[in-house]
C-alpha cells in the first residue's frame, strides 16, 4: 500500500516521527525493484463510518476541528500535545494511512492478495477517544475491526514494536475473537508504562485474549529472538487465526534514540521471516504486515521495512546485499546524511538459545518470559 500523500502525516521539523522515513523506505523498495514484484496500490482515506468501528464520534470530530485549525486542538483528546501536536490536514493524512491498512485487510480477507504490507501504518497507541504516542487514528485496530465486520472469527495481532501495543489491546480487551500479543521494553523504563504480564484481557470471555512480554532494557538479539520464539509460535498455533496481523516497529534497534533495547536489523529481519512462516503455517498465508515506530530514520527504518516488503513479496533481499548507490544519493539529497552501505548490521545469521533448551532462573530475560507464560498460557489451556 502506497500513496505519496501519506508523507503529509507530519508533526513538524522538531518531531522525531519524520515522514522522510516513509519516503526513503519507498525509495529503497523501488531501488531493489520490489515495486515490480508486488502490486503497489493506494486506497481512499477511511471514512467516518470506518473510523467509528474503533474511534468515538466526538473524537473524530475533534480531530477534524484541529485539522482545519490547529489552534482549536483540544488536549483532552490528546491533540495539541508535545507527542501529538496538531497540524493542518491532520485528519486527512491520518485517515489516509488508516484507509491503506483497512483496504489491505480487505484484500487479504477476500483472497485478492495473500499478503499485504502497509509500512506507513502500525499507529498502535491511538485510543478510541484520544491520540497518544504520535498516533492519531489506530489503523491496526481499524483493520482488525474491519476483518471482524467481514466475518472473521479469529484474528491474531503480534506487535514487536519497542513500545507496548496499548491501543490495539484496549480496543479488543473484551473480545475473544482477537488475540493481541505484544513484545516490548518493560513499562518501568518506557512509554506508555503499560504492558505488564498480568494484563491478560477482561474478566469473562476476554480473559486470556491479551498477552504481554515486558523485556528488560538492554535486551539484544539473542534474548529478543529467544523471547519471541518462547511465546509467539505456541500461541499462534493454538489460536489458529484466520488472519495474522503483525506490527513491525523498527524502534527496537540499538541505534533508535527513543528506547533502550539493543536489537539489530538482522534480528528484526529474522522475526519478519518468522511471522511470514507463521502465517503460512496457521492462517492459510493470510498476513497483513504493518510498520510502526522507528526514529533512526536513515540507517534503520528504510532497510528494516524494505526487508519486510521483500519477505512478503516472496522476493527477500539477502542481508549481505549492497544498498544501491542511487538510493544513497537520494538519502543525501533529502537529509544531508550518508546512507548505510549494506542490508545488514553484520550479525546475520542471528543465533539464539531456544526456550526448549532450558530455563535459566538467574537470567532476567528468562524471568520475563516465564512471567508471561505463567500469566497467560494457563488461561488459554497451555502449559506455562
Amino acid at each position: 500500500m502506497w500513496d505519496e500523500a501519506v508523507t503529509g502525516y507530519d508533526f513538524g521539523p522538531q518531531h522525531p516521527m519524520d515522514p522522510v522515513r516513509l519516503a526513503l523506505t519507498m525509495g529503497l523498495v523501488r531501488s531493489f525493484g520490489l515495486d515490480r514484484a508486488v502490486d503497489v496500490v493506494a486506497a481512499r482515506p477511511a471514512g467516518d463510518s470506518t473510523l467509528r468501528l474503533v474511534h468515538r464520534e466526538d473524537y473524530v470530530a475533534a480531530v477534524k476541528a484541529a485539522s482545519a485549525d490547529p489552534r482549536r486542538a483540544d488536549q483532552k483528546y490528546g491533540l495539541g500535545t508535545v507527542d501529538d501536536p496538531a497540524f493542518a490536514g491532520m485528519h486527512e493524512a491520518s485517515a489516509l494511512i488508516a484507509g491503506q491498512s483497512v483496504a489491505a485487510a480487505e484484500a487479504v480477507w477476500r483472497g485478492e492478495a495473500e499478503h499485504a504490507v502497509n509500512f506507513t501504518g502500525g499507529l498502535h497507541h491511538a485510543m478510541p477517544g484520544g491520540a497518544a504516542g504520535f498516533c492519531v487514528y489506530n489503523d491496526a485496530s481499524l483493520a482488525i475491526a474491519r476483518l471482524l465486520e467481514l466475518g472473521a472469527e479469529r484474528v491474531a495481532y503480534v506487535d514487536v514494536d519497542v513500545h507496548h501495543g496499548d491501543g490495539v489491546q484496549a480496543a479488543f480487551w473484551e473480545d475473544p475473537r482477537v488475540l493481541t500479543v505484544s513484545l516490548h521494553e518493560h513499562p518501568r523504563t518506557l512509554f506508555p508504562q503499560t504492558g505488564w504480564p498480568e494484563e491478560t484481557g477482561a474478566d469473562g470471555p476476554g480473559e486470556g485474549s491479551a498477552v504481554n512480554l515486558a523485556l528488560p532494557a538492554g535486551t539484544g538479539d539473542a534474548g529478543w529472538l529467544r523471547a519471541f520464539h518462547a511465546v509467539v509460535p505456541e500461541l499462534i498455533a493454538d489460536f489458529r487465526p484466520q488472519v495474522l496481523v503483525t506490527q513491525h516497529g523498527a524502534d527496537t534497534h540499538f541505534e533508535d534514540p527513543l528506547a533502550h533495547l539493543a536489537v539489530s536489523l538482522d534480528a528484526q529481519r529474522a522475526v519478519q521471516e518468522a511471522c511470514h512462516e507463521l502465517a503460512h503455517a496457521h492462517s492459510d498465508g493470510r498476513w497483513l504486515a504493518l510498520g510502526g515506530g522507528g526514529y533512526a530514520v536513515v540507517d534503520v527504518v528504510p532497510r528494516s521495512w524494505t526487508h519486510l516488503v521483500g519477505i512478503a513479496a516472496h522476493a527477500p533481499v539477502a542481508p549481505e546485499t549492497v544498498v544501491p548507490s542511487s538510493w544513497r544519493d537520494e538519502v543525501y539529497a533529502r537529509t544531508r546524511q550518508l546512507g548505510p552501505g549494506r542490508m545488514t548490521d553484520g550479525r546475520w545469521p542471528v543465533d539464539f538459545r531456544d526456550w526448549s533448551a532450558g530455563y535459566d532462573p538467574a537470567d532476567r530475560l528468562d524471568q520475563a518470559v516465564l512471567a508471561t507464560r505463567r500469566s497467560s498460557f494457563p488461561l488459554r489451556g497451555l502449559l506455562a
